[in-house]
């Protein structure tokens, strides 16, 4: 079986991409991803404010507070020369795209470090750009324009790839995409996966919620992949959710061009890729097809047969059956 595929005009041994995370935070676990079968790997993401404090030009009203706590854990020293040490390393260390990943909230002189990441061989840049609607007096469409000014800014500064990992939280997600796709970025991630709260309620305090995605978030991804699929150009990576082989087929058949795995592999192992691509593979021979592309978007809304399905209409086919 050809399990190749192709993500942002890099050729792609197969749709496995481990995402952002410790688990590509050195070169030593880069090629571990590697050797276990990844297709591509995102590195561990640099914070802007990090990027803006080693240029001088950190104002104190940009900090968030996720990045600020960060910063204090880890430290600001030499963050960019480190994180070009582990681009160059990781291109060196393994012959499969190695995509440096940026967590931006707003424009400024950090973007000229996009071009310090081509020139250190970066296959492409994610942008892991979005900003939480939690603030009343700022409109939807002053958040929209923020990462679009962000994606203008870096498409300006490189010729390598760029691709854009979001968040649900919008409006009309379909509409602002399309309008991400019309500004030149070559990919869109679906979906940025946040930092979740839960309470202690013995000691009442706010406390962390689970780093681990669960199979059952994958749904709203499928959804949206299936949907958005034919209405954009670029190429679309489905992420949170995917533990297992039949998630990796079902993003395909729904038009993802590759999937990005973090949380199956922190709780199964390295080898998980490789029971994924098994899995992949042994689907493909049983349904007589040779390569990732004869299959890939038989699902997705525009291909179904019934587009309705995939909106609302499959929600009251639910609901009625929720009621029987």
């Amino acid at each position: 079986m050809d399990l190749s595929t192709v993500y942002m005009s890099l050729k792609l041994r197969n749709p496995l991409i481990v995402g952002s995370s410790g688990l590509t935070g050195s070169v030593e676990k880069v090629k571990q991803c590697a050797d276990a079968g990844a297709g591509a790997v995102v590195l561990k993401s640099l914070f802007e404010e990090q990027i803006e404090a080693e240029l001088g030009h950190l104002s104190g009203d940009r900090w968030y507070p996720e990045a600020a706590d960060y910063i204090d854990n880890y430290g600001m020293e030499n963050a960019l020369g480190k994180y070009l040490e582990l681009l160059e390393g990781s291109r060196k260390a393994t012959d499969i795209p190695v995509i440096p990943s940026i967590h931006c909230f707003g424009t400024g002189k950090w973007v000229e470090f996009a071009r310090k990441l081509e020139n250190a061989g970066a296959s492409a840049i994610e942008l892991n750009a979005f900003i939480l609607p939690s603030d009343p007096r700022r409109t939807g469409r002053e958040n929209e324009n923020v990462i679009l000014d962000i994606v203008s800014d870096i498409k300006s500064q490189v010729s390598i790839p760029v691709a854009v990992k979001l968040g649900s939280h919008f409006s009309s997600i379909s509409s602002f995409i399309r309008e991400l796709d019309g500004n030149g970025v070559d990919g869109i991630v679906l979906f940025n996966r946040f930092f979740s709260i839960d309470f202690d309620i013995d000691n009442l305090k706010v406390i962390d919620g689970s780093p681990y995605s669960s199979p059952e978030e994958t749904q709203a991804v499928l959804r949206w992949t299936s949907l958005l699929s034919p209405m954009v150009s670029c190429d679309l990576c489905s992420t949170t959710g995917i533990h297992d082989g039949a998630a990796v087929v079902k993003h395909l058949l729904a038009g993802a061009s590759a999937v990005q795995v973090s949380s199956a592999i922190y709780l199964n192992g390295l080898g998980i890729m490789a029971r994924m691509h098994g899995f992949l593979a042994g689907w493909m021979k049983d349904h007589n097809y040779g390569s990732v592309d004869e299959f890939r978007g038989r699902l997705s809304a525009s291909r179904s047969g019934n587009p309705a399905e995939v909106s609302r209409v499959q929600f009251m086919k639910t609901s009625v059956r929720a009621q029987d």
